[in-house]
């Protein structure tokens, strides 16, 4: 019989009294997953493994967790295939978000938690409802904010990562920063490698590229934002935030991940901090890759990062360096600038092997509203920084006046070599 107190269905209750998580699942083919899925809900809310005197059916009725869909797929109907190993299905469960707070942590021990080592069990989606995101403020500055600070209402941005990565020092940093800059990159971020050595002092490299910013500047006409890398020990992130600010950092960059969703939300929250704040990617696969088990890409990198207050996010895309498919991609840029309640918009950065031939694809598939990332094929341009930046703004040009790329190389000598260099 049915235990309606952990049953609904999916048009049959107050969705903004839940969190709903959606779940792909695999199992033998003799387990029932009604009863699974019961069990899930189960040990995400009131209870554990056996019932116990104390979960009485009032409070499963209230706090428990409910099962709304079990889909298997394929949805067989009349018989299994003999030679079936397993059964796979996408299970839909709404938490009482009651039971956890406007916050990450609780959530994610929550509806993924214990249940990650019950099997092959991936987290496909959250669904959060109106009431749950209020009290989360989001990007501060988001895309349009953004475009406000360096003066770009309309076109796609050009964001720069630092290579090499590590081993330099402050001052040699500056000059890759002022050749990048002054070529036409509007954002350029550390590498998320380095934070701060012996070698590279932080506050030290911060004033030294925003003097070759002011230099850039008197140049091209047009601001560049200088993401620092402030990753480090929890209790310290604002204090280091603080003191880049105050040595003249225009931007903030955090590996939000290895840093804790928590910790950069913290941050990103502050009144305190009143610069844009860029997540970086690290650390993603090893809770996305698994194709059986942890959570999508698309949460970890575009809602998650989102709601926790990313303005901007670099992540990866499939283009020789980076393995991720096409449409998972595009499903995270979706996941960062769709609506969503309350919450800005966050300017989605793909990035990972990213050079000028590319620019097409990406903006066709992403829009304006995006920004093309390079690190190598601007810093390993043959002509220098300065071109290998001219190469991929000549790109977004082509692009955006609906010009063939190697038409308008004909006339354009950085693009024209960047084309050949990275056929």
């Amino acid at each position: 019989m049915i235990n309606k107190s952990l049953h609904f269905l999916p048009d049959g209750f107050d969705r903004e009294e839940y969190i709903i998580s959606t779940f792909f699942i695999e199992l033998p083919p003799e387990k029932d997953i009604i009863k699974f899925s019961e069990v899930l809900a189960v040990d995400m809310s009131t209870g554990t493994w056996t019932a116990v005197e104390g979960e009485t059916e009032e409070m499963r009725e209230k706090y428990a967790g409910k099962v709304l869909s079990c889909h298997e797929i394929p949805n067989y109907e009349f018989e299994l295939p003999e030679d079936i190993d397993n059964r796979r299905y996408v299970v839909s469960i709404a938490i009482p978000f009651i039971n956890i707070g406007p916050q990450i942590p609780m959530l994610l021990t929550t509806i993924i938690g214990n249940i990650s080592v019950m099997g092959r069990i991936k987290l496909l989606d959250i669904e959060f409802p109106k009431k749950y995101l209020k009290d989360f403020k989001g990007p501060k500055f988001g895309i349009n904010g953004i475009r406000k600070l360096l003066n770009i209402p309309v076109r796609p941005l050009l964001n720069n990562m630092i290579k090499p990565c590590t081993g330099f020092t402050p001052e040699v940093g500056a000059k890759f920063f002022y050749s990048a800059a002054s070529g036409g990159v509007d954002i350029i971020k550390d590498d998320e490698l380095l934070s701060e050595t012996p070698y590279n002092n932080r506050v030290e490299r911060i004033k030294k590229y925003m003097e070759m910013e002011k230099l850039a500047f008197e140049i091209k006409g047009e601001h560049t934002l200088y993401c620092v890398n402030i990753t480090g020990e929890a209790d310290k992130l604002l204090v280091r935030a603080k003191e880049a600010i105050e040595a003249g950092a225009n931007a903030l960059m955090v590996n939000y991940l290895t840093q804790g969703l928590s910790s950069f939300r913290c941050l990103a929250e502050s009144n305190e901090i009143n610069v844009p704040v860029l997540a970086h990617l690290d650390f993603s696969g090893v809770l996305y890759a698994n194709p059986y088990g942890g959570l999508s890409s698309h949460l970890v990198l575009g809602k998650l990062a989102r709601i926790i207050g990313a303005d901007m996010i670099v992540y990866p895309m499939e283009s020789g360096k980076y393995r991720l498919l096409d449409e998972r991609y595009r499903q995270i840029a979706y996941d960062l600038i769709l609506p969503l309640h309350n919450i800005k918009p966050t300017l989605p950065i793909p990035a990972g092997g990213v050079y000028p031939g590319i620019v097409p694809k990406i903006i066709s598939e992403l829009g304006f509203d995006c920004a093309i990332s390079a690190g190598g094929a601007i810093h390993g341009h043959p002509l220098g920084a300065a071109a290998g930046a001219k190469a991929f703004r000549q790109a977004i040009d082509a692009v955006v006046a609906n010009i063939d790329l190697d038409e308008y190389a004909k006339n354009h000598e950085e693009l024209k070599v960047a084309l050949e260099k990275w056929k």
